[in-house]
């Protein structure tokens, strides 16, 4: 049966690239859309051809079903594949695709309409004989009856949105004196997201695992599964790690979860890639009677497929494409499982502040490619910035190996290699979370974040002397460069003792001294220079003695660190040191007076905005004095205020934007004029 010529995706970032990649295996053309803020982003160079989307709100403009239709016409493509969220899981998007007589890659709209809702879900699942959580799930929403179901249920209780995911509209109710707010709550924040503030009440279990049932169908009929996954460590009711197959499931378990899951698909007439999701009663140890309960079902290809593709060695969104175009199952399905896979989200967040979204421009970014075992998705590139305008998530890490110890193990080391700068992230929180001796074990459940909340915290882990040491030789290691530079330029002789940048002193060893700061600490370093590339490092009664070796073939410094070679990165940024060595990210704050005379600039003139948003506070007048890091002004973005900072010492020249004005990413906030300039 031939297969689509092209397809248009109706998505962006990681999801467009994924897609991408699966026509590309299939000989499809894949046709891209973007918002202006992605006219650059690489799913658009990615693509055989990218649309614009009209519009001046950049989420809107992929939620614009006429537009996105009308793209796929101009751009001659038989199908759309809405990756996942925007509209994937719309119905009227997929029926205004078939009036359109294009094909929505997904599944049958009275399937997505009889999931929609929580409430209704339950009740079909439970006539067709899926386990369902004992709960009230009925249309009766006066907060006097839902007190009533909830004393019946008994505490503690969930309430749920009955149009929500992503944990919104959720609130977990332990006394009845807290139901009236965690009601109120709850329907407020549903109202807010989805338009919808109906909600159900379920008895809440009270050590839950959250597994959950590739399921696939065809149009003849036949649903398979494709085994599970375990989803369980979250945050924020959202997940970061995502194995298959779940860890610890008994065989018997594991079937009856599967048998559950097709039941619950066949009731519907599901078509194409959807997941069945479960809660496990993880209470007690698991057996062949665990009870588990259908929570909901998400009519859409999941963020974690990888898992299943790897541990499958299927590729599940080029089925999506076959099934789609009318290709039955195959009838060997499902193949045999295959090893163990674990999946990170990468997220730019703080997981300091209650995991706080962050944005702005990744200006270093080195992923782990290559590795066996190892695949990274992700949908920004070095250079790319992470926008208020759509999720956080960075990209996603996944491992596999014979084993669930080997993924772990590798996993580990992918993390350890993965370089990141420019925002703040939880990569460090999610090597904690998969180093950790309860994860290792396999003992995993909902609450397994809050339960180890102090290991996993953690902070950001302080320089050990050895780290102050190497980033002294990274900023030795920048002179000899810029040097070597400048000569190669026609600058002065190299190799000319006036041209050295190495403390010489007449008659006294090469000494110089250097501050640094760090994790909120600083340390006034002594450097003996003992050689062009040697370097003994001392502060008090620690010392190091440190030499340069050359460059890996990843562009890595290597150094001699008392006799051991290091593989080390050292990336500057807004007079920083970014310093990557044996998988720890320090920052280190340079305050050297030498180093400062060897800039090439001294620091751009313009502040302008890293990212969209509204001006808070400006905290500066024309014509007054800052020095370099003073706050400048405050900059709200989702949510959240982000002081800006001086880049440099100067006078404030010119104020370009007013309290309460918008702007955008880019946009002039305010010019500096050195302290001498007479303007």
């Amino acid at each position: 049966m031939p297969l689509f010529e092209r397809i248009l995706i109706a998505n962006r970032g990681e999801i467009a690239r994924r897609v991408i990649r699966s026509c590309r295996a299939l000989g499809v053309s894949p046709v891209a859309v973007y918002a202006e803020p992605d006219r650059d982003a690489p799913h658009v160079r990615e693509a055989d051809e990218a649309l614009a989307l009209p519009g001046a709100d950049p989420r809107a403009a992929y939620l614009d079903a006429a537009a996105l239709i009308a793209a796929a016409k101009a751009a001659g493509a038989e199908a759309i594949h809405p990756g996942y969220g925007f509209l994937s899981e719309n119905p009227a998007f997929a029926e205004s695709c078939a009036e359109a007589g294009i094909v929505f890659i997904g599944p049958p709209p009275g399937a997505m309409r009889a999931m929609a809702e929580k409430d209704a879900a339950k009740r079909l699942m439970a006539e067709a004989g899926v386990p369902v959580v004992p709960g009230y799930h009925g249309a009766e929403q006066d907060e006097a009856t839902l007190l009533a179901e909830a004393r019946r249920i008994g505490f503690p209780v969930l309430i749920k949105a009955v149009a929500g995911g992503g944990g919104k509209g959720m609130r977990l109710v332990e006394r009845e004196a807290d139901f009236a707010e965690a009601l109120a709550a709850a329907r407020r924040e549903a109202a807010g997201a989805f338009g919808n503030d109906r909600v159900l009440i379920e008895r809440y279990v009270t050590r839950p695992r959250h597994v959950e049932v590739q399921v696939f169908g065809d149009a003849t009929g036949r649903v398979v599964a494709l085994y599970e996954r375990d989803c369980s460590i979250q945050r924020r009711h959202q997940k970061i790690v995502e194995e298959a197959p779940a860890p610890g499931l008994p065989e018997e378990l594991r079937a009856r979860m599967l048998e559950a899951a097709v039941r619950g698909a066949e009731a519907i007439g599901y078509v194409n890639a959807g997941t069945m999701e479960f809660i496990v009663d993880a209470a007690g140890p698991l057996d062949a009677g665990t009870p588990f309960y259908f929570m909901e079902m998400n009519t859409r290809l999941q963020v974690e497929h990888p898992v299943t593709e790897m541990v499958t060695g299927l590729d599940l969104v080029a089925w999506q494409i076959r099934v789609a175009a009318g290709e039955p199952l195959p009838a060997d399905w499902p193949p045999p499982l295959a090893g163990h896979a674990i999946e990170l989200r990468l997220y730019a967040e703080d997981p300091a502040r209650g995991f706080l979204p962050q944005t702005g421009r990744i200006f270093h970014l080195r992923l782990p490619e290559g590795r066996p075992g190892i695949r990274a998705d992700f949908g920004v590139e070095e250079g790319g910035a992470v926008t208020p305008h759509y999720d956080p998530m960075i990209g996603k890490l996944i491992a596999h190996g014979a084993d669930r110890e080997e993924a772990r193990r590798r996993l580990i080391a992918a993390l350890d290699a993965l370089e990141i700068a420019g925002v703040r992230t939880n990569r460090a929180f999610l090597r904690r979370v998969v180093s950790h001796p309860a994860f290792a074990e396999g003992r995993v459940d909902t609450r397994f974040v809050a339960d180890h909340e102090a290991e996993l915290q953690g902070g950001d882990e302080a320089p050990a002397f050895t780290d102050w040491a190497l980033a002294a030789a990274a900023v030795q290691h920048r002179r000899v460069h810029v040097r070597r530079r400048h000569a190669a330029q026609g600058g002065p002789d190299p190799h000319s003792p006036f041209g050295l940048a190495d403390g010489f002193r007449l008659n006294l060893p090469a000494t110089e001294e250097m501050l640094l700061s760090a994790a909120g600490a600083d340390r006034r370093l002594q450097l003996v220079h003992e050689g062009e590339c040697g370097l003994l490092v001392r502060d008090g009664e620690e010392s190091v003695r440190i030499g340069l070796a050359g460059e890996d073939g990843e562009g890595r410094l290597l150094l001699r660190l008392d006799g051991r070679l290091v593989h080390l990165r050292a990336v500057e940024r807004d007079h920083e040191l970014h310093l990557f060595v044996d998988g720890r990210h320090h920052v280190f704050h340079r305050h050297s007076a030498r180093w400062e005379d060897e800039e090439e600039a001294e620091g751009p003139g313009e502040l302008r905005a890293p990212m969209p948003g509204r001006v808070l506070a400006l905290k500066v007048k024309e014509g007054e004095a800052v020095e370099r890091d003073a706050v400048l002004l405050v900059l709200e973005a989702m949510k959240m205020e982000h002081p800006l900072r001086a880049p440099r010492a100067g006078i404030v020249r010119k104020l370009a934007v007013r309290e309460g004005d918008q702007v955008e990413e880019g946009a002039l906030l305010l010019a500096l004029a050195d302290a001498g300039d007479g303007d």
